[in-house]
């Protein structure tokens, strides 16, 4: 089985491409390379440029390809559509002009993916991780949002051929194990897949070996994170902004968290995936100092267990 670890802008804090404190780009692209990756996401919509012309020699000279873009938005409101559309667009006519990633055999389909994140409702982003708390969509706004993940899945793969993954994510409206169990009722396969992220489930109070096992047959991507369980305790307790927490620290480098990684190991093994998966760990980008430390620290972690 062939599995390629790459990595995310994130990592370095980029998460709004409005943050004043952002690192610039080429430094992301470096940092990437010098830690060993040989891929990475385009981040927020605009953050790396959508001019091929800029974008593929830089990244040639890193030896690095585009694993993923993504729409980070809200996905819920129907006055939203036309940006997400023209997101869609853009973004997936710069990943058909980079180089293609070559398809691995058993792999069900090949980067480069489009995430598509649910993001942007201040009374989700406060209840991050507490289901009992978070208001859920009723069946009119969960339906709406159900036909803009399929507008943006069918024009992403019958006019550029890129498949669209959905990501369950802290703070949105698809966060919790009961909007997971939907989500994959409501979506089929073959209009999109999914992109779980072993931060998010267990942020969200899942175990994230069962949740992988559970929705194996959906999987056409991975993220991995870790947490602090320290630092995870004293936010849980606090009314505080996903984004807030992730500066307090709550996620740390892979291998040094809460997450049982040997177990996604074998448990990756086993179910036989083959493709990518992108390390991640949000942070305040005042604090990407120690990105490259983090990254290549994760790295390592992870080819030391076999990945």
């Amino acid at each position: 089985m062939t599995i390629h670890i790459c990595t995310a802008p994130c990592c370095w804090g980029v998460d709004d491409v409005k943050n004043p404190f952002l690192p610039p780009w080429r430094r992301v692209l470096g940092d990437a390379a010098e830690a060993g990756y040989r891929g990475i996401e385009l981040g927020p919509y605009g953050y790396l440029p959508l001019d091929p012309d800029i974008i593929s020699p830089a990244l040639s000279e890193q030896g690095l390809q585009v694993v993923a873009g993504t729409i980070f938005d809200d996905l819920v409101s129907p006055a939203n559509l036309p940006g997400l559309l023209r997101q869609t667009h853009e973004i997936c006519t710069l990943l058909k002009q980079l180089p293609p990633m070559e398809q691995q055999a058993g792999q069900r389909h090949a980067g480069p993916y489009l995430v598509i994140i649910d993001w942007g409702h201040e009374v989700r982003d406060y209840a991050a991780g507490h289901s009992d708390r978070a208001p859920r969509l009723d069946d009119a706004r969960w339906n709406a949002m159900m036909a803009h993940i399929r507008a943006i899945a069918d024009i992403a793969w019958h006019q550029y051929g890129i498949r669209a993954v959905i990501h369950p994510h802290a703070g949105g409206y698809i966060e919790f194990a009961d909007e997971l169990a939907r989500l994959v009722d409501d979506i089929p396969h073959e209009v999109a897949g999914l992109c779980l992220d072993t931060g998010h489930l267990y942020y969200a109070g899942m175990d994230p070996v069962a949740s992988l096992r559970t929705y194996a047959h959906r999987l056409d991507y991975l993220h991995f994170k870790d947490i602090d369980p320290m630092v995870f305790d004293q936010v849980l307790n606090e009314h505080l902004r996903f984004f807030a927490a992730c500066a307090r620290g709550v996620m740390c480098p892979i291998g040094r968290g809460v997450i049982d990684y040997p177990a996604l190991h074998s448990l990756v093994h086993e179910l036989g995936y083959v493709g990518c998966i992108t390390v991640e760990q949000e942070r305040d980008p005042r604090n990407a100092g120690s990105s490259l430390d983090d990254v290549a620290a994760s790295r390592a972690y992870l080819a030391g267990i076999g990945f």
